[in-house]
């Protein structure tokens, strides 16, 4: 077993803890402010702590492909090199950070902000595939928008070489790893996913030549940015609705991570998702307070079409909801069976809540470790600070995170990732004047 302060090496990045903030949306754009608004968000985690701080979901292109508003391109050399003020602020703090690397296709904005499409009419969604029937049915009756581009094959060529770019811009910048979002409905799982994809060339058709592109991902990362370790997202769309019948079965996404580590990645981080951008990723409870509050109205009008619009997308996710209730740590499963067939390091995030289950997770309870370092997301939008209460801590620690989801839905209009829930911040404050958060670099 490992504790939570044993360091860890990933390729040839050694972390001074197995403590990582996962990847979240940060909405800071690429304006004159952005690089502040990265430091003020990330640098917190770094200063209390913690060994990994992962940069949420960066896009590799210049048009298209983000998944919701604010999100940061990083196509640009000259944007990505000043970078460099945010990750010299982590080094500062003896801390490692890590870029993620995405592009939506089917999950862009394109296809849902109903404002973002009329203020780009002539802007398609990067397909692997013509869409499902399932998503054209949604189509038809206007809940989404598909106007897809097919990737030819040369496409997806230069599609990998736009990762493997920016890999090297941020590498150039300081970065010290590579994160991909090889999950939640993002263009790498839609390449893994038999619901996704049914190409017949090189990257359709088998399991093996679904995971090409990823494949092809990796080596053009090593090709622009040297040896740099990289990590991804694997996914198990075992959380899909049972009519979807064509998806990626827990064994798959274990056999994935297999290969994986053959080709030279360097940690595994797997998901149970499903095959549509649903509650699956944020279990937890309806975000009433957030549907509710009148200052985002006018921006879900703008993003799903009309306020009725936006009154349906909050009844459903009241019943997705009831569907994905808050289960503590759900990838556990999937990260002990990943970490029985590689031999890299695994990561695992997703409900982690408490130092007794993060104990568990790293092999205390005699059982063997499921994972090798745990993440969190939500809990740093609640405490910046988090790492600082949990290291060293009180084996009966816990996080003040309720997973209420009020942080998650007003994204959706472009506000930022913010705990807004009052009874969380009452006791955030406490804490800080108790000094909780302090500590010692």
């Amino acid at each position: 077993m490992a504790r939570l302060e044993d360091s860890l090496t990933i390729g040839d990045l050694t972390l001074r803890n197995r403590l990582y903030r996962a990847p979240l949306l940060e909405c800071a754009g690429n304006g004159p402010d952005a690089v502040e608004q990265l430091i003020a968000d990330l640098e917190p985690g770094a200063a209390s702590g913690a060994g990994l701080l992962c940069q949420g979901a960066t896009i590799v292109r210049g048009e298209g492909g983000c998944a919701a508003p604010g999100m940061t391109r990083v196509h640009d050399p000259e944007f990505v090199a000043g970078l460099a003020n945010l990750t010299d602020r982590i080094h500062d703090h003896g801390a490692r950070i890590a870029i993620q690397l995405e592009y939506g296709g089917l999950r862009s904005m394109e296809t849902w902000h109903a404002g973002y499409r009329a203020d780009h009419p002539g802007l398609s969604q990067l397909a692997v595939s013509k869409p499902p029937w399932q998503l054209r049915a949604l189509d038809r009756l206007g809940v989404v928008s598909y106007d897809p581009d097919v990737m030819t094959t040369e496409q997806v060529y230069a599609l990998a070489a736009d990762f493997g770019r920016s890999a090297g811009y941020a590498v150039d910048a300081g970065y010290d790893a590579i994160h991909l979002a090889g999950a939640n409905m993002g263009i790498i799982q839609q390449f893994l996913s038999p619901f996704y994809n049914r190409r017949d060339d090189e990257f359709g058709g088998t399991l093996r030549n679904r995971t090409r592109f990823l494949e092809l991902v990796h080596d053009e990362i090593r090709r622009r940015a040297g040896d740099v370790p990289i990590l991804t997202k694997v996914p198990a769309e075992t959380a899909a609705p049972r009519a979807i019948q064509r998806h990626l079965t827990l064994e798959d996404g274990v056999d994935i991570a297999a290969r994986l580590d053959v080709v030279g990645f360097d940690a595994i981080v797997p998901v149970v998702t499903s095959t549509f951008w649903d509650m699956s990723i944020v279990r937890g409870e309806y975000p009433e307070r957030a549907w509710a509050d009148e200052g985002f109205q006018d921006g879900y009008t703008e993003a799903f079409g009309s306020r009725y619009r936006a009154r349906a997308v909050a009844l459903l996710n009241r019943l997705q909801a009831r569907r994905f209730d808050f289960e503590p740590g759900w990838n556990e499963a999937f990260c002990r069976r990943v970490r029985e067939r590689v031999d890299v390091p695994v990561l695992a995030e997703g409900g982690i809540r408490e130092r007794e289950q993060i104990g568990r997770l790293l092999g205390a309870n005699g059982t063997g470790p499921a994972c090798d370092a745990v993440g969190m997301a939500r809990p740093f939008y609640a405490e910046p600070r988090l790492p600082a209460r949990l290291l060293d801590a009180d084996p009966d620690s816990r996080v003040l995170c309720e997973s209420c989801n009020n942080c998650t839905v007003p994204q959706a209009t472009g506000a930022p990732g913010v705990c807004r829930t009052p009874e969380i911040l009452r006791r955030h404050g406490e804490l800080q004047k108790e000094g909780a958060y302090e500590r010692s670099e």
